[in-house]
């Protein structure tokens, strides 16, 4: 038996929700390209050991099969159409941070589970790709990512 206590989720999130609120309010819009590496340690941990293809597909599995079994989400989904990757996140357990920052007029602007594909995708496939919008629904956030070209070589 562990001597470790849980952190409790709601103290978890009130930090998240202060930090999002911090980078809005230094940066504005800009906040969104501060935030694209959260969750890098968790993906390289948790992630990275079981992506055993550089096939988008198996990487995406790879990730929700990870955040499911933590609890951090409930489902993923997606549909891929050439550049886009449109990824449907249900049953976060962060998306009370976002609701609060909608709250306030904020644009959605950070989601860690996309940034741990974000992380996959880009390592496994050397593709950039980017969040390029987070809409928020009743009980799911609809991502859509952009995957770029390969990047160049100078070789």
């Amino acid at each position: 038996m562990s001597d470790k206590k849980m952190i409790p989720l709601e103290y978890v999130n009130s930090l998240m929700y202060e930090l999002e609120k911090s980078f809005w309010d230094e940066r504005g819009r800009g906040a969104r390209f501060r935030m694209t590496t959260v969750g890098r340690e968790y993906y390289q941990s948790r992630c990275r050991p079981l992506i055993a293809s550089a096939e988008i597909d198996a990487i995406l599995q790879t990730v929700e099969k990870v955040l499911t079994e933590d609890g951090i989400v409930g489902k993923v989904s997606y549909d891929r159409d050439d550049r886009l990757l449109r990824v449907r996140i249900e049953g976060c357990v962060h998306r009370q941070v976002e609701d609060r920052m909608v709250a306030l007029e904020i644009e959605p602007f950070t989601c860690m589970p996309a940034n741990l594909i974000v992380l996959g995708i880009e390592e496994k496939l050397d593709r950039p790709v980017e969040l390029a919008e987070i809409k928020l629904e009743e009980g799911a956030c609809q991502l859509v990512l952009v995957l770029f070209d390969q990047r160049p070589s100078l070789a």
